[in-house]
């Protein structure tokens, strides 16, 4: 069973940033959303038909289990996961709105989001799933992973499917992921993995720590 691990913030608070420090040619970047990754990224080549480099394109939860089934490499980036769901709610606005039609809608996106955090747990055990994604705040204060309303919330609460969920935050220009639950958000982490409730928001110390506690070794 691999470990999948939320990385939620708000845009600009250094989701993407983190992965600055991973190995590209141990990483498959996943992107929702082409777009240049914000730091200096000449080892993060695309993936031609299929064969070489770390960033391959897509935002069909088909495609995107059957490359994280596919890949040989250990560490796992999926950005951004909100607009695997925002891409197809919009592809399917003209879909009908009324009767069992809008129902059927985010039914079926709902089970897409669903087969991605289940692949991503899925895999063998010594590989390592981050999917990364943006927050929303709800008229409480309540901080949660942003999905596309109320009627997807209700069928998949997404951070209940994974161990560890970690948040980006910016204080006094310091960017940082926090370990643990405030009471007005979704973090969790295990009991020790983190010694600190904010620590610097380096996906490469992440999985180091992840590694560690767990103990995942490669399979021969």
């Amino acid at each position: 069973m691999s470990i999948a691990t939320l990385i939620i913030g708000e845009s600009g608070t250094g989701k993407t940033t983190s992965l600055r420090n991973l190995d590209p040619s141990q990483t498959l970047l996943i992107q929702a959303v082409k777009k240049p990754l914000p730091f200096r990224s000449g080892a993060w080549k695309p993936i031609v038909k299929g064969k070489g480099g770390s960033v391959y394109v897509t935002d069909n939860s088909a495609n995107i289990v059957a490359a994280m089934q596919r890949t040989e490499k250990e560490i796992i980036v999926l950005d951004d996961f909100q607009y695997c769901l925002a891409n197809e709610f919009m592809r399917r606005v003209t879909d009908v709105e009324t009767g069992n039609g809008a129902f059927a809608k985010y039914n079926e996106i709902a089970r897409h989001a669903w087969d991605i955090l289940m692949a991503a747990s899925s895999l063998p055990d010594h590989k390592r799933v981050y999917i990364l994604s943006h927050t929303s705040t709800d008229d409480f204060g309540k901080t949660k992973i942003k999905t596309i309303g109320k009627l997807l919330d209700e069928k998949i609460v997404m951070e209940g499917l994974v161990t560890i969920v970690l948040r980006t935050g910016v204080t006094n220009g310091e960017y940082t992921f926090s370990t643990r639950n405030n009471g007005q958000d979704t973090v969790k982490s295990p009991l020790g993995l983190f010694e600190s409730d904010h620590i610097e928001n380096d996906l490469a110390m992440v999985d180091a720590a992840i590694t560690a506690y767990y103990d995942l070794k490669q399979a021969a």
